[in-house]
């Protein structure tokens, strides 16, 4: 019952790793970076995207979805039926291996909603001194847009979970059979003890923080006036069409976070 709680949690976690949405959002980052690298070497905001990039790069680096993979390979698909039946589990060493990362995957995406957060300030506060206008729009769709990939998706609330499972199988594979593989290091029983904070209440606060921010748009009306009332008109039943038009096909999604049409 335990591996079959185990396979399902990593098979989760490795799916919600390595959706479209994250990677989809680290290529237009890496862009964004490579498009700006020779001009704004020292603008903040520029810095601050740097940091998120760094993060994400370490995250793919750690290959955390592969070793997942791994070890729901060694996993026995069948549960023996019978109650004295021997059956085949991971070994201490691989179980270790995969908690840890799983660890430092806790976190390195603890760190990346941070530095998101923090970067998405900056640029908005940049973006009301009309600095780089086009740069801090553009970074602060991007961070707010990868900031909720991670949030709506629960990666992190998914490692946490997965960290369980993992916890409890290699306390009793340990007790079955002792071969630790980290030495010096203790597994904690609790992962919010290794990471000190409470996870959603740190969301709620990095969120009430995007929130709460200056809003810039009273410049931006300046630079885009008010439609005239027939061209709004018409925007508004185009995008009801599009809206009943997805419902029925099923297939294109409603774009909701659209404005309207811009003369």
């Amino acid at each position: 019952r335990l591996l079959s709680v185990l396979r399902r949690r990593c098979h989760i976690a490795g799916k919600r790793l390595s959706g479209p949405g994250l990677a989809a959002e680290g290529r237009v980052l890496r862009a964004v970076l490579y498009v700006y690298h020779s001009r704004l070497l020292r603008h903040r905001p520029y810095l601050a995207l740097q940091q998120v990039e760094q993060c994400l790069k370490r995250l793919w680096k750690m290959n955390l979805v592969g070793c997942l993979e791994t070890l729901v390979g060694l996993i026995p698909k069948k549960n023996t039926s019978e109650a004295h039946a021997e059956c085949l589990v991971p070994s201490q060493p691989m179980l270790e291996t995969v908690a840890l990362k799983v660890l430092g995957g806790c976190k390195l995406i603890l760190r990346l909603l941070d530095c998101c957060c923090k970067a998405f300030l900056l640029s908005v506060k940049h973006l009301c001194s009309k600095e780089f206008i086009l740069l801090n729009t553009v970074a602060s769709g991007l961070l707010s847009r990868l900031w909720f990939v991670i949030q709506y998706r629960c990666v992190l609330q998914t490692l946490t979970s997965l960290y369980g499972a993992l916890s409890t199988v290699l306390h009793l594979v340990s007790e079955t059979q002792q071969t630790p593989y980290i030495k010096g290091f203790t597994f904690p029983s609790d992962i919010s003890d290794f990471l000190g904070v409470n996870i959603s209440s740190e969301a709620k606060k990095q969120k009430a923080k995007m929130l709460t921010t200056k809003k810039s748009t009273s410049w931006m009306k300046k630079l885009f006036p008010a439609m005239p009332e027939t061209v709004s008109k018409v925007g508004k039943k185009r995008k009801s069409e599009t809206c009943t038009s997805a419902v029925k096909n099923h297939s294109i999604p409603c774009p909701v976070d659209i404005g309207e049409t811009v003369v």
